[in-house]
């Protein structure tokens, strides 16, 4: 039976502004697919990102240049020879594991052999922002079990104990987005175990992973623009001790499950995160995060509306989408913003 891809840009507001060491967003620019067989449909979303050097228009044409090819019955395995890793391949990617759940009846967690998504603990995002209103918002976040402090170079130190002065018993997880360079990162080492700091996200540009041979960290470290898929992981050895699986940089889910095995055999502890995507970004994610140690999923919580069905959080508990929003037969329904 013959498919029909489609694709578009979708333009998600933000609640309040999202900003890292790399800049700002009032909104999650993503690119949707849908790809329908007969009365099933399948749908994914992929997040393009300007630190690999994509766009919404390069995402676009990419996923237009192998329509023909998923129309024509691609499987996931065919579309990983026909496109690189990133946001193109895993919407297209998550779409074609919808469309199978839509086609055969059988959920993607029953093919996998998983139990149903359930609810987990998410980290809450503080933003970079002046230490006095980092400290703001981690006053609201108060009673989070994880809580992730975006920082750069400029003051770590007082924007780490802001947050931590008003989340004194949460998890902490840092992260400088390649902000900082191995000076500042050794110096910082007591700051970030008198904090009680459970894990550092890419604090070095991954072009430097070498400075942290030998390093010894007080504090695990974490890959995260430094992992993308499972070929990466060995040149990873010895540098970082966990690594962030995103489904936008392994090109989705079909390669994440490789790389949390690999990793998993390798030692590596598993973070699960996203880009700042709608409900539909992270429904796929939620078959690796079962299996993680640190799960960062918030994206959609940054939203001022997301899909209707879509997940939802109370106090970092994030419970999954409802029942046939993604990776389960569904009845035909309306598909949009809640």
């Amino acid at each position: 039976m013959l498919r029909r891809l489609s694709v578009r840009h979708q333009s998600w507001p933000l609640a309040a502004p999202f900003r890292i060491s790399r800049g700002v967003k009032h909104s999650a620019e993503v690119v949707a697919v849908d790809i329908r067989q007969g009365a099933a449909i399948g749908r994914g979303e992929g997040v393009p990102y300007a630190r690999y050097g994509e766009s919404t228009d390069s995402v676009l044409m990419q996923v237009r240049a192998v329509a023909g090819l998923v129309e024509a019955g691609a499987t996931r395995e065919n579309l990983e020879r026909s496109l690189p890793p990133g946001a193109a391949r895993s919407a297209i990617d998550a779409a074609l594991w919808d469309l199978e759940a839509a086609a055969t009846g059988q959920t993607v967690s029953a093919t996998l052999g998983h139990c149903p998504p359930r609810p987990l603990i998410t980290a809450l995002t503080v933003g970079l922002d002046t230490p006095e209103r980092m400290a703001e918002a981690a006053r609201s976040l108060a009673g989070a079990a994880l809580v992730k402090v975006k920082v750069d170079a400029d003051r770590p130190e007082t924007q780490i104990r802001a947050v931590r002065r008003h989340c004194p018993d949460a998890r902490l997880i840092v992260d400088p987005n390649e902000s900082w360079n191995i000076g500042l990162l050794r110096a910082l080492q007591p700051v970030l175990v008198e904090a009680r700091v459970d894990l550092v996200e890419q604090p070095l540009p991954a072009a430097d992973d070498a400075a942290l041979e030998g390093l010894g960290p007080a504090v695990p470290m974490c890959a995260d623009e430094s992992c993308h898929v499972s070929a990466d992981l060995p040149r990873l050895r010895g540098l970082y001790q966990a690594v962030n699986i995103k489904l936008d940089k392994t090109g989705g889910l079909t390669e994440a499950l490789r790389l949390l095995a690999a990793a998993r055999a390798d030692g590596f502890r598993i973070m699960v995160g996203c880009m700042i995507c709608s409900s539909l970004g992270i429904a796929p994610a939620l078959q690796v995060a079962r299996e993680a140690e640190f799960v960062d999923l918030d994206g959609p919580l940054w939203l001022e509306r997301d899909h209707a069905g879509g997940a939802r959080a109370r106090a970092g508990v994030l419970s999954p989408p409802d029942p046939g929003f993604w990776g389960e037969p569904r009845p035909r329904m309306a598909w949009g913003a809640g």
